[in-house]
């Protein structure tokens, strides 16, 4: 999950409950599709965030959302200071997680050559 053991790996999980609560009740602009915040990685001094987000929709919808969530990013700080109680909260980064995309496209491959195997042992 994040570098620097229990206590980074508890802030993290904080973190992204808070971001994704302002995501899914908060934001309005009209940019954010809907997003799934998948994992917050901080970095070993805890001054730094990657919050890693699944968005739904094609390219130009998941990028007008990363847009979106970066216009919000100072918004979002304040809010998970004030809401966790930081005195230094880390600058937030929000980064797009194609790992679900992947595994889709990786299943969808998987069915194909299975349904190409099973075409291939009737014939036989």
């Amino acid at each position: 999950m994040t570098h620097g053991g229990w206590r980074a790996d508890r802030l993290a999980d904080k973190i992204r409950g808070e971001v994704a609560g302002m995501i899914s009740g908060e934001l309005k602009d009209p940019r954010i599709g809907f997003t799934t915040v998948t994992r917050v990685d901080l970095s070993h001094d805890l001054h730094r965030a990657r919050v890693w987000v699944s968005v739904l929709g094609d390219e130009a919808a998941q990028q007008r959302t990363l847009e979106g969530l970066s216009s919000a990013v100072g918004y979002v700080r304040r809010e998970v200071s004030h809401r966790l109680r930081l005195h230094r909260v880390p600058d937030l980064t929000f980064v797009l997680d194609r790992s679900s995309e992947e595994a889709s496209r990786m299943e969808a491959l998987l069915q194909d050559l299975k349904g190409k195997g099973q075409g291939t042992a009737e014939r036989e």
